[in-house]
């Protein structure tokens, strides 16, 4: 028997378009859907709102995950069953680089794999890398923004607040050592279920702050700031811009 809408975010099979863009939080979902015309909502369930509308002749839908890789993976893994080809992440991130401040731009190019997500979905040493193609579309248009900008290795861990020394918890310090641009939650699985399911994905993030001195708490954590509001913006029209440029019109 067919299914006529996905089980966990209750997307209607075979409505989703070729061109995605995912984010995390259901109110930035919105913000992008703003942007296209004749939109209209697709689902709305738990923290999987999905919008779908026209950018420039192209079909999009726009989606959001929420917070984390076992979940955003559902997210992905429907939305390609739902008839997804291309999926960008519009997200946040925090800097690992000096330079990496509230309000840069940072496209990632590959993960490192630190999430129980992905050691439960591929064998160890399973590289989580974006589409090169499409990666380079979503650069191209991103220098016109930051001419400096560089696609590079971010990582994706699945803690956000922090507990007590773990073995399994990443060393900021270190991964700065090895020229890891920046820390976020989601990457890595949208690489792995796109390399497993054979659909492209590329990502770009923005820095609400650096973790190198402060890591991430209550206190510290401001992600509403102009400046990374302002970049968020920029963010979604890159992607949008990308997805327009790799997609024939309807």
């Amino acid at each position: 028997m067919s299914l006529t809408e996905l089980p966990i975010t209750g997307l209607p099979a075979g409505k989703v378009s070729p061109a995605v863009i995912v984010c995390g939080d259901p109110a930035r979902g919105d913000r992008i859907a703003e942007r296209l015309e004749d939109c209209r909502i697709l689902s709305n369930r738990r923290e999987f709102r999905a919008h779908r509308g026209i950018y420039r002749g192209t079909p999009v839908t726009v989606c959001s995950h929420g917070v984390g890789a076992p979940g955003a993976a559902v997210a992905f893994e429907e939305l390609i069953a739902a008839g997804a080809k291309q999926i960008i992440r519009v997200g946040t991130c925090g800097g690992l680089q000096p330079e990496v401040q509230a309000g840069r731009l940072v496209i990632a190019a590959a993960a490192v794999q630190n999430t129980g997500y992905g050691r439960e979905t591929v064998p160890d040493g399973f590289p989580a890398i974006a589409d090169l193609s499409l990666t380079q579309a979503l650069w191209q248009r991103a220098k016109a923004v930051d001419p400096a900008i560089k696609p590079g290795i971010v990582l994706s861990r699945d803690n956000f607040y922090a507990g007590v020394s773990a073995p399994a918890a990443p060393d900021y310090q270190t991964m700065s050592r090895a020229h890891v641009l920046a820390v976020e939650m989601e990457c890595a699985a949208l690489f792995l279920v796109g390399s497993l399911r054979g659909v492209a994905t590329a990502a770009i993030l923005v820095a609400d702050g650096n973790v190198l001195d402060a890591g991430e708490s209550i206190e510290t954590y401001r992600p509403g700031r102009e400046i990374v509001q302002r970049a968020v913006s920029d963010a979604i029209q890159i992607a949008l811009e990308t997805l327009w440029s790799t997609t024939k019109p309807a």
